[in-house]
């Protein structure tokens, strides 16, 4: 593919923040797609390793590389890429090679040079030394530090030195890839992770998302001016802060209206928004259950996102009850509706625990009612790590939707996966009716995907169940 690609594209260096490395890929790939140009990426699976610190692209042109370092969130930079090596004697000859790029540059260009590394402090004898090794260049501008007309990095990576202690400088020239290039843009969607803190907001629960994986949430909807997009679970906004911000208008809902009002005159969730500036985007929040909603109509959003509450620190509800009543309370019951008595307290609906492999299904099915052809459902899904495979993602698919995108956050004995899933028909579905789970039998012979029943599993420490299971097999 290499071969193929250098004649029509450029390649560009991206250096990466050290967070959410299996989040990369699909936040450039949905970057990209927002803005309507291809990125390539090499064959190479350990060159396109998420977890190494630094990427090299293939893009048609410079602008693309400024669109990506101003939209994506776990981008630094990005440089034109020059050239890269195990030793500096072949990074020399690719940048020797790569004259073309860079010999322009050459007559009264201001200039900055700078040697960095990472997983590692490289002293300050040997930073000069790298940077005198590049004389051949023979720049003829000024060395200005503050405001130079280029940028020149190189990049050293070494080995992850995670759970060791060494010695200042130890290892020093050991690296495993040295890069080099000329800095095309720092990235400017970076700082947002801040902007969006929410400590800094003025309305939060304690299940409200974390600002950096809301930004990446709103990318994987593809975001932007003349979109609308859609909550279910909107609890107290977080998703809908970063989307409405990237220009989107937002709708919201939860089964559970306190969580998204507060205790205020305004509603909570529109006095965080006031605070971004974007409360003009909301365009509404609505109090009902997902799966008795009022829409009437499908085909309405361009993206949904959320996260579904799977129990750990509030768990799923939907309407009904856990046991029927009995026939004196079920008279009573209609009794007191058809004739209420004065001044008495609103009705508050009996809710059931909502199992989350069946709200994962039911907001499949929903998301290809609401969504319009080509439209993503972005969630997040909690897995056990020694049970999950593959196939439970799939598990929840239904024809039309297919999954593009699958990003685990690891938090050893349980993870959570943030899931993208695209609309791929034009084929207008009726509104789904989620009752008829309930008659339906559990079947023990199918696989059980990691995500069932994870409440119970998170709360019995994942491994204790699986142990007395095993106890009773052998009789113990």
């Amino acid at each position: 593919m290499a071969q193929e690609l250098t004649t029509t594209l450029s390649k560009y260096l991206a250096v990466f923040a050290q967070a959410h490395q299996e989040f990369r890929v699909p936040e450039l790939e949905s970057v990209a797609q927002l803005y309507n140009f291809k990125i390539h990426l090499s064959d190479d699976l350990e060159e396109r390793d998420p977890g190494r610190p630094y990427m090299i692209i293939w893009l048609e042109s410079e602008d693309h590389a400024r669109l990506l370092a101003r939209r994506c969130i776990l981008i630094k930079s990005i440089y034109e890429f020059y050239g890269r090596g195990t030793t500096y004697e072949e990074l020399h000859l690719q940048n020797r090679a790569k004259r073309n790029l860079w010999e322009r540059y050459i007559p009264e260009t201001s200039f900055k040079f700078f040697v960095t590394a990472y997983n590692h402090k490289i002293p300050q004898h040997r930073q000069r030394e790298v940077v005198e090794s590049f004389s051949y260049m023979s720049f003829m501008g000024k060395i200005d530090m503050k405001n130079p007309d280029i940028t020149l990095g190189c990049f050293e990576e070494y080995e992850t030195g995670s759970g060791k202690t060494r010695e200042r400088h130890e290892g020093d020239g050991n690296f495993i890839q040295v890069y080099f290039g000329r800095l095309i843009e720092e990235g400017t969607a970076r700082p947002l992770v801040q902007l969006f803190d929410v400590k800094k907001r003025s309305y939060f629960g304690n299940t409200s998302m974390e600002a950096e994986i809301s930004l990446l949430m709103a990318n994987q909807t593809l975001a932007c001016p003349g979109k609308l997009i859609y909550d279910p679970f909107m609890g107290t906004g977080s998703m809908a802060y970063p989307v409405a911000y990237f220009g989107a208008q937002v709708m919201g809902s939860d089964i559970d209206g306190r969580q998204m009002r507060g205790k205020q005159t305004t509603p909570g969730i529109f006095r965080a928004a006031s605070q971004y500036g974007v409360a003009s985007r909301i365009i509404d929040i609505c109090t009902f259950d997902v799966t008795n909603n009022p829409w009437r109509r499908g085909e309405l959003f361009d993206a949904i996102v959320t996260d579904p509450p799977y129990g750990v620190r509030a768990g799923a509800k939907r309407l009904g009850r856990k046991k029927e009543l009995d026939a004196d309370r079920l008279a009573l019951y209609h009794e007191h509706r058809t004739n209420p008595r004065p001044h008495d307290s609103p009705y508050i609906p009996p809710t059931k625990p909502y199992e989350l492999s069946d709200l994962a299904v039911d907001l499949v099915l929903l998301a290809r009612y609401l969504l319009k052809p080509g439209g993503r459902l972005v969630f997040f899904l909690p897995t056990v790590t020694d049970q999950y495979e593959e196939v439970d993602i799939y598990t929840m698919l239904c024809d039309g939707m297919e999954v593009i995108a699958n990003s685990l956050q690891d938090f050893g004995s349980w993870g959570r996966r943030l899931v993208t899933i695209r609309k791929v028909t034009s084929e207008r579905y009726p509104p789904p009716d989620f009752s008829t789970r309930n008659a339906e039998v559990e079947d023990e012979t199918q696989h059980v995907p990691a995500h069932r029943h994870f409440r119970e599993k998170y709360f019995q420490g994942f491994k204790k169940a699986e142990v007395e299971a095993d106890h009773i097999e052998d009789g113990r």
